[in-house]
């Protein structure tokens, strides 16, 4: 096989003998075809982040995310390079966004008291909590609630990239990687945090039929708030609201499992 020009060869092919020699060759093949990805990704995270954030920046950032997926790539394991690809290179961007704080403070502050008050409340009750039931354990109204869900929507849109740990360093998994298709198992997603990733879906199917679809279709299909709001024939700013909603409950309930509280 080595003798054969890597044009002739399939991407499986590709695979298996990267994995065996780590030929450099074989690498720069796979970036230039992925770079495009890169691009992609960094454009669907852009949406949304304020103009001091430089898309060129995202893709170097980006970048950053497809050389360990191409490093760590497993084809034995049944997932497509590109599902897999998608997750490091987001995850690497965000990781970036992290490190440089750009979330106003008084931001983060918001976000982080709504999700507290979420798990408290969640964990006190068995349930998932209502709208009403959490802005009154904030002393606030229901439509200020959802006023201040929207202005948090810059942290949330990072939150699915955070990590859940269940166990050790080593088994770690996204609640992103976590969310599958409408219908049925996707799988592609499933990796050897099944147990995890299992627990994480149980969460999100106690989500309202219209926030489970809004992260499919964000995180999943990887339309923009816009257009979702398109599909679901609502507006940006309550699909902003319903996206922020979705995430600070999974937060919350993921905050309560480590707590030993579910």
């Amino acid at each position: 096989m080595g003798n054969i020009p890597l044009e002739q060869k399939t991407e499986d092919d590709l695979w298996i003998e990267y994995r065996k020699a780590k030929d450099p060759k074989i690498r720069e093949s796979f970036i230039k075809q992925y770079a495009p990805l890169v691009k992609y990704v960094a454009g669907r995270v852009a949406v949304g982040m304020p103009p001091t954030v430089e898309f060129d920046d995202l893709v170097g950032f980006g970048v950053f995310g497809l050389l360990d997926a191409i490093d760590k790539f497993d084809p034995k394991k049944g997932v497509k390079f590109k599902t897999y690809a998608v997750t490091r290179i987001r995850g690497s961007i965000i990781d970036e966004l992290r490190s440089i704080d750009w979330v106003p403070r008084s931001v983060r502050q918001k976000a982080r008291e709504i999700e507290n008050a979420i798990s408290a409340l969640e964990a006190q009750l068995g349930r998932v909590a209502t709208d009403r039931e959490i802005a009154l354990s904030l002393g606030l109204k229901e439509d200020e609630y959802l006023k201040i869900l929207t202005k948090t929507t810059s942290t949330t849109m990072l939150s699915l990239s955070d990590m859940w740990f269940s166990g050790d360093e080593n088994d770690k998994v996204s609640i992103g990687e976590s969310i599958e298709a409408p219908s049925s198992l996707n799988p592609d997603v499933i990796t050897e945090k099944a147990e995890a990733k299992r627990v994480l879906k149980e969460y999100i199917k106690e989500l309202s039929d219209k926030e489970q679809k809004i992260l499919v279709l964000y995180y999943y299909k990887g339309l923009t708030l816009k257009e979702i709001g398109q599909v679901l024939s609502v507006t940006e700013s309550r699909v902003s609201q319903l996206h922020s909603k979705a995430i600070v409950h999974l937060r919350a309930k993921l905050t309560n499992a480590r707590k030993g509280l579910l």
